[in-house]
């Protein structure tokens, strides 16, 4: 059966195979009576039959067999050759469609249509406007399917003159340009032009509601889909992933268990919401009922939950996942890869890092930035430089993210030199802006480095105004370094940023009552009352029997309280044990 893109010309029937096999009665028929009239017997409803047949074919993927269905017919209109055509470019065969449009007989406007929508299927934007530009007459689909393509690739100022110059727009056209007015942040413009529909229909108010919420305008969101008439599973799903956005992951999934049939996207949005809200548990016990409920995981999926098994550095749920990767066959999948990078690193794992990275054919710049990281992170200075060279050679160009690994690496080894040449290269040789991130990890590596005045010095001499990261590296320093000036001065300035910051007063605090300041101790605790600040309790975790147990500090609430503190206290009588008998073994020694 014929498989390639690049067929022989379509002239007269091969062989009456396809027929035989696909319709029977026809071909019966057609070998009984074929003699040089026989294409008479080849009746309009025969035709109809036989491309209805090759577009079935053509969407099921099995483009060879619509092919030797369509050289095989005695007879061809428009349509046969309009659904061969739209079949090739479907499956990936856009040349094909071109020859075989180029043989066309006659030509119609779904014709051109076909054609202008497989420009744009298969990225050829500019020859999908020749073709617009050159078809003898256009209808609406037209104008729709040019604007359509246009928008999709951000080439939203030419679409919008192409809607202004349109004869007869309808709901479709309206709809394109709401979209693209809101891909390219002009919502105030999108909502407008929505508000002056004449007719809207189920997509219109969708899209309309997800131009809000990808550019951060939750409420008016929020307000648009109390109004929407129909509320559909596609504008239900991007109000998820709002709420989720604006951290409201209680509100999410109450309208999650609102939905009557779930499809993956919802499913997905909500996973990603808690995962990146850092509620990892709840990701995979939702993850876990969407596998019972018999709903297969995509890549998006996996990626969402090897992100929540990063944030609890749950190893064993980790491997779990990975094993679903296994099967679902998304081993060298570079997102999902990336993700497993990241996963195994923050689990503890860094070999299976390594083996993961492994995995990858090309990496990217995030691949790259993935292991450079989860080097840095485990403390290995030398092999994060390998890797930073290893990816120079590969000839992939670094980005913020690299260097801000790179610094991240010196941090951790304490390499305060190296990592002043770091910053200055990323700035002069790969001339890339530095960012907050990157002067805030800069003055954390100084001042734990015990060059303070220089760390105070950076932040004087930033381009832009220090964030509460920045200054609460210095102020963390501060506090090491006892250095009580530059220690009131940081945290004046977290409290003007964050008012409600507990940190900023409880280091202060700390502090004065290491330089013994005693009076500005109890002035600092009386501040965070009058502002009604409360401290932060600290918390830990740890996985048990597939079960995450989370401790806060002074929190009598966890139901095995008592045996907790009863191993506790056997743990402190063993410790005091273990030094009384350490004692006598050194007095006798003496």
């Amino acid at each position: 059966m014929l498989v390639i893109c690049f067929s022989p010309p379509c002239f007269l029937p091969r062989s009456p195979s396809i027929i035989r096999t696909i319709f029977p009665p026809i071909f019966h028929s057609f070998n009984r009576q074929f003699h040089p009239l026989s294409i008479k017997l080849f009746s309009t409803q025969d035709v109809y039959a036989f491309n209805v047949q090759i577009g079935n074919l053509s969407r099921a993927g099995n483009i060879g067999a619509a092919r030797q269905l369509f050289d095989e017919m005695p007879h061809r209109d428009t349509v046969s050759w309009n659904s061969i055509i739209t079949g090739y470019w479907q499956n990936g065969c856009f040349d094909e469609s071109k020859r075989l449009f180029g043989l066309m007989p006659t030509k119609n406007v779904v014709s051109w249509n076909s054609m202008i929508t497989g420009c744009i299927e298969d990225e050829r934007i500019d020859e999908a406007w020749q073709y617009f530009q050159t078809m003898p007459q256009r209808n609406t689909a037209s104008w729709n399917a040019m604007i359509s393509g246009l928008v999709r690739y951000d080439r939203v100022e030419e679409a919008s003159r192409l809607f202004e110059e349109m004869p007869r727009r309808n709901v479709i056209s309206y709809t394109a340009m709401v979209d693209g007015y809101a891909k390219i942040g002009e919502i105030e413009q999108a909502r407008a032009l929505f508000n002056c529909m004449p007719q809207k229909n189920v997509v219109s108010w969708t899209v309309m509601i997800s131009g809000y919420v990808e550019n951060g305008k939750f409420d008016e969101a929020e307000k648009l889909f109390a109004q929407m008439p129909d509320k559909n599973i596609v504008a239900m799903t991007a109000m998820i992933t709002g709420y989720c956005k604006e951290g409201k992951t209680d509100k999410a999934k109450i309208l999650f268990d609102q939905i009557p049939c779930r499809d993956l996207a919802s499913w997905n949005a909500m996973i990603t919401g808690y995962a990146q809200n850092g509620s990892g548990e709840e990701a995979l016990k939702l993850h876990s009922q969407m596998l019972k409920m018999g709903m297969q995981p995509d890549h998006s999926t996996l990626v969402s939950v090897l992100t929540a098994c990063s944030s609890l550095a749950s190893l064993q749920e980790g491997r779990k996942t990975h094993v679903l990767v296994l099967k679902s066959g998304y081993e060298s999948h570079i997102s999902i890869c990336n993700a497993l990078i990241t996963m195994y690193c923050k689990c503890g794992s860094i070999l299976d890092s390594e083996l993961a990275f492994r995995q990858i054919d090309h990496p990217d710049v995030v691949s790259w930035n993935a292991m450079i990281a989860a080097f840095a992170r485990h403390g290995f200075y030398d092999r994060a430089l390998a890797s930073f060279g290893q990816m120079r050679s590969n000839r992939v160009e670094p980005d913020g993210i690299t260097f801000l690994s790179l610094l991240s690496a010196c941090g951790h080894a304490g390499k305060v030199h190296e990592s002043l040449n770091w910053f200055n290269s990323m700035i002069e040789s790969y001339k890339i802006a530095p960012r907050p991130e990157h002067f805030a990890c800069l003055v954390d590596i100084l001042s734990r480095g015990g060059q303070v005045e220089k760390a105070y010095k950076i932040i004087q001499e930033m381009p832009f105004e220090a964030d509460c990261g920045i200054w609460g590296a210095l102020l963390a320093a501060c506090h090491v370094h006892l250095n009580v000036k530059l220690g009131e001065l940081a945290a004046k300035k977290i409290v003007e940023l964050e008012p409600q910051n507990s940190g900023a007063y409880v280091v202060l605090s700390n502090i004065y009552a290491a330089a013994g300041m005693w009076g500005e101790v109890t002035r600092v605790r009386g501040l965070m009352r009058e502002q009604g600040v409360k401290k932060q309790p600290a918390y830990s975790w740890m996985e048990i029997d597939n079960k995450v147990h989370f401790f806060l500090g002074d929190d009598a609430s966890h139901p095995e309280i008592h045996r907790i503190r009863l191993e506790l206290k056997g743990m402190k009588l063993q410790m005091i044990t273990d030094d009384d008998i350490e004692e006598v073994f050194s007095a006798c020694s003496c």
